[in-house]
């Protein structure tokens, strides 16, 4: 019995959300990601494309290319509300999932055919995640990962692509060879070279031609060109940390600025623990320097998603770290050793009016969006550069990843 694998991918994610949230941002072009001159686009809206726009690009230079384009920060935590929305419903469907990143997923219905039509099946689960999550979301389906992928690609945007058994060649045969998952602009220069730009010419050449140009990587680019995939779905679990970064425009050594910041990624990790319904164990800071050095520093605490109790921690382990006083590039906050529960009153250092504060200002976040309110101490530091909240297993929510 040969396997039925499905590929789901949410379309121009962090547009989409937005665009959820925003209704007049609908149909116009939208760039998302970091302001700055360092800031790359981490998703754009189709209407950008024909200007030459695409993720992972400078902002810098997609807004130059696009200046009518209208551009968003964006949230992670926002974005990993509907990623783990979207996680559930798929979790509740079906019976081995593999979640690959914040917007895209793979599931096995191998043998569900004997109880459901398995193209019937993934339609309907498609849709049910349109209703129910607002975002539109495409699928391919074929016999392995690598042609499901593929397929969802070609199906884009919002739409569907099944690759019936035994026609897995014929479909990638006319695709170009970017298309093959592991062809970079490298590889894919060292193919042009070779005369090679669409699947059907690496299908008619001998594996050892692509070894010898291409090395080991060679034999699998051959085989996913031939439709032939063995990865199997890596099923899903939930991640055990949470963790932001930040990198500034201009390195600097201003320590207010820099406590700001810490501070900042601090109350932000310690919302984000107390809406998942978790705790954290284990602080950590890291600092990168001007020259790329790197340092970081830990410590175990009792379980909390207090902010009072983790942003004093995150201060105290930077001022320990930061002994070289030279100019900072990048810091970051991390929460690990997680762990399901909520947070309750320590009688010895708690008030109840503590308490009350916390739950009046995580409803106002939750009702409002998670940069509505904050202490004014943290006024300029709320520009987060990278940040995940990776509790449903999604992996860190990297303002740069390419998605058609």
């Amino acid at each position: 019995m040969h396997k039925s694998i499905l590929h789901l991918d949410l379309d121009t994610f962090f547009v989409s959300v937005e665009r959820l949230l925003h209704s007049e941002l609908q149909n116009k072009p939208v760039l998302v990601g970091g302001l700055g001159d360092r800031g790359v686009v981490a998703a754009c809206s189709y209407e950008t494309r024909k200007f030459g726009v695409h993720s992972g690009m400078s902002m810098k230079v997609a807004r130059r290319l696009c200046p009518q384009a209208v551009v968003i920060k964006g949230n992670a935590g926002t974005y990993s509300k509907y990623s783990r929305l979207v996680t559930e419903i798929i979790k509740s469907e079906v019976p081995l999932f593999e979640k690959a990143s914040v917007d895209e997923f793979y599931a096995d219905l191998t043998g569900m055919d004997k109880f459901f039509g398995i193209q019937k099946f993934a339609g309907e689960l498609r849709h049910k995640i349109i209703e129910e999550s607002g975002l539109p979301i495409s699928f391919g389906l074929s016999q392995n990962k690598v042609v499901s992928k593929i397929a969802t690609d070609e199906a884009k945007p919002n739409n569907q692509k099944i690759v019936n058994f035994g026609e897995e060649k014929s479909f990638l045969a006319p695709l170009s060879v970017r298309k093959i998952p592991l062809v970079g602009k490298k590889t894919y220069q060292n193919l042009l070279h070779l005369g090679v730009r669409n699947i059907r010419t690496i299908q008619e050449m001998p594996v050892e031609l692509l070894e010898r140009v291409l090395g080991k990587n060679g034999r699998t680019i051959w085989l996913r060109a031939n439709g032939i995939d063995h990865s199997p779905i890596i099923p899903f679990h939930e991640r055990k940390s949470i963790s932001m970064e930040r990198t500034f425009n201009k390195d600097t050594i201003d320590v207010k600025r820099l406590q700001a910041s810490i501070q900042a990624m601090a109350e932000s990790l310690a919302y984000q623990l107390r809406n998942g319904g978790k705790l954290t164990s284990v602080v950590n800071v890291k600092i990168r320097y001007s020259d790329y050095k790197t340092y970081s520093k830990q410590s175990t605490i009792p379980h909390t998603s207090a902010d009072h109790i983790l942003v004093a921690k995150a201060l105290e382990l930077f001022q320990k770290l930061y002994q070289r006083r030279v100019l900072i590039r990048l810091i970051g906050v991390r929460f690990s050793g997680l762990a399901d529960g909520h947070y309750q009153i320590d009688l010895f250092d708690d008030s109840e009016k503590m308490l009350n504060l916390y739950q009046s200002l995580d409803k106002i976040k939750n009702k409002y969006g998670e940069r509505s309110i904050y202490k004014a101490s943290t006024m300029h530091a709320h520009s987060i550069a990278r940040m995940s909240n990776p509790f449903n297993g999604e992996p860190p929510v990297l303002l740069a990843h390419r998605k058609r």
